[in-house]
């Protein structure tokens, strides 16, 4: 089952302000001035969007043209039933007349519907000393410096990579057994690690923070004729191949409005007092500044380590550690669809699986249609992650298949033991890899059977593979998790999960294994005034849609207490 929204409810003619309280749908007068949300509108999936009117009105009980304005707010697919499978639709609508009546024979849920429209606070009258600095080009530094800069704050972004169309050619090159380039690659450069991370834009969260930054970047070509919309679709998808335009698009606005960004500008240390900060010091000399956002991603190891001899307040954090597991996209596609005839319709299918036990296991980062790539910062380090292009069309499908890390499993009680846990299997993987970057990798089944795996087993991952034991670049826990979590998941699947899988790893870097503390309210370090830590790198957050919104928090935050800049 995938996304399902909303559940049936008995219907009646009761008050509006029952309706709202109760979620009873209703039928009764209508005040023209209040919105109205229908929730779990099911259709078969031939059903075209332009035919959505006629089944609004109809679920509403009145003609179409009695609609005023309406909005698709949520489209997801339900696949349980393969026999029958559904698009579930969440809508706004506006009438234009004052009355409605739901048939008896409607699943939807109809309540009054009000979500305030986005909007940024006036300036505040703070002073700032210099121009805003921003470290880091991913999704919270990029967006963060978006609306700083349109709101006449001139932020100043640092990139320690290379700009996305040069980091494009470097990526490819270490893809085809080139060497490894420290400052440009899946995880450094503009756009940061979410540039080669398949273009989900897949959000827990809801309200107007997060359609404010999907419609950004839907301005930003990241809407494509003929694709589901990514304001409204369930789990919306770019595309590592479309998501480079999105990235230097946003970059190009920043310029735009006065915003500034380095390239190839490395951090080397953060210089403040008990007054607050006082600048950065980089590869390319000083930069002063009164203020300093911490974007700096989950990878910035040396970062990291920096702001630990700085003192910044930071904690040890739980994160997601396991592997890779790969199968063909007719495998995934047969066991989400049953029937192949939906594949030209539907495209090719993703997954989501939990297997519960000691330490839940669970799947993260689907890339259907992708290819599993090397996600590598450092140099003699190896790990895993998945890509996929806009089309899909890659014969395999992969996962991440990862378990929560504990703290007590962090071999160590100083605030950086997790980086150093994921070290540790790193280092290990890179030598299973013979010091070439191949990614170790195993059949499922023989890791749940603990047996060796013979032959070459395929893979979608470009450097070459070598086959090894994967609980030997797995935390015991971690291989505990997939050992048991495994067989689940195949019974799932009525036995097509394990069957020709193959897994590799470790799968490391699905988020950040410390916490930058900042203040709830005024999002600053505690103690020193002046610096944001935002995104993953900073603990807060866990994806493309996630770290972005979170950058976007800290901009209104900023903009609340700080005067805009004159032209300097």
């Amino acid at each position: 089952m995938i996304g399902i929204i909303g559940n049936s409810v008995g219907h009646g003619i009761v008050p509006v302000a029952h309706a709202i309280a109760s979620g009873t749908a209703v039928a009764t007068s209508y005040n023209s001035s209040m919105a109205l949300r229908i929730t779990n509108l099911r259709l078969p999936i031939e059903e075209l969007e332009e035919s959505l009117p006629r089944h609004v009105a109809r679920t509403l009980g009145v003609k179409t043209t009695d609609l005023g304005g309406w909005r698709i707010l949520r489209k997801a697919l339900d696949s349980r039933n393969k026999n029958r499978l559904q698009f579930v639709y969440n809508f706004e609508v506006e009438l234009s007349e004052t009355g409605y009546r739901v048939p008896n024979s409607s699943s939807a849920t109809i309540e009054a519907y009000s979500e305030p429209p986005f909007a940024m606070p006036p300036a505040g009258t703070a002073p700032i000393a210099n121009r805003p600095v921003v470290i880091g080009s991913g999704p919270a530094g990029l967006v963060c410096a978006y609306f700083l800069a349109l709101h006449g704050y001139k932020p100043i972004v640092l990139e320690r990579g290379t700009r996305v169309t040069e980091r494009i050619r470097d990526v490819k090159t270490f893809d085809d057994g080139g060497a490894f380039h420290p400052e440009s690659n899946y995880l450094f450069g503009e756009g940061g690690a979410g540039t080669f991370s398949d273009g989900k834009l897949t959000c827990r969260n809801t309200g107007s923070e997060v359609l404010r930054v999907l419609e950004l970047f839907a301005e930003c070509k990241g809407q494509q004729a003929g694709r589901p919309n990514i304001l409204y679709y369930h789990r919306p998808h770019l595309g590592s191949n479309r998501l480079p335009a999105v990235v230097k698009a946003i970059r190009r606005k920043i310029e735009a409005f006065g915003g500034e960004v380095r390239f190839l500008t490395k951090v080397d240390d953060l210089l403040f007092d008990d007054s607050g900060v006082k600048g950065v010091q980089t590869s390319s000399g000083f930069i002063p500044s009164s203020l300093v956002v911490l974007a700096i991603g989950h990878s910035a190891r040396d970062t990291y380590e920096m702001l630990a001899r700085r003192r910044v307040p930071m904690a040890q954090k739980p994160f997601q550690f396991g592997v890779r597991i790969e199968h063909t996209q007719a495998t995934v596609n047969r066991a989400q669809y049953g029937n192949r005839e939906y594949e030209q319709t539907l495209g090719s299918a993703d997954y989501s699986l939990v297997a519960h036990g000691k330490n839940d296991l669970f799947t993260f980062c689907m890339c259907a249609g992708g290819y599993i790539i090397p996600s590598v910062s450092q140099e003699g380090y190896f790990c895993t992650n998945g890509m996929s292009l806009s089309k899909r069309d890659s014969p395999y499908a992969n996962s991440g298949l990862v378990v929560t890390v504990p703290l007590e499993a962090f071999e160590g009680k100083d605030v950086l033991a997790g980086m150093r846990l994921q070290e540790k299997y790193e280092r290990k993987a890179y030598e299973l890899g013979k010091g070439a970057y191949d990614a170790p990798i195993q059949r499922a089944a023989d890791f749940v059977q603990r047996r060796v795996t013979t032959g070459k087993p395929y893979s979608s991952y470009p450097r070459g593979t070598v086959v090894a034991d994967l609980r030997d670049v797995l935390p015991p826990l971690v291989a505990d998790a997939v050992r048991h979590g495994l067989p689940q998941m195949d019974q799932r699947w009525n036995g097509q999960f394990l069957k020709d899988a193959v897994i590799a790893g470790p799968e490391s870097r699905g988020s950040s294994p410390v916490r930058i503390e900042r203040d709830n309210t005024t999002r600053e370090s505690p103690g020193i005034p002046g610096l944001f830590p935002v995104g993953e790198g900073a603990g807060y957050a866990g994806g493309i849609v996630s770290a972005a919104v979170d950058g976007l928090k800290t901009a209104r935050a900023i903009v609340a207490k700080f005067a805009a800049l004159e032209v300097r």
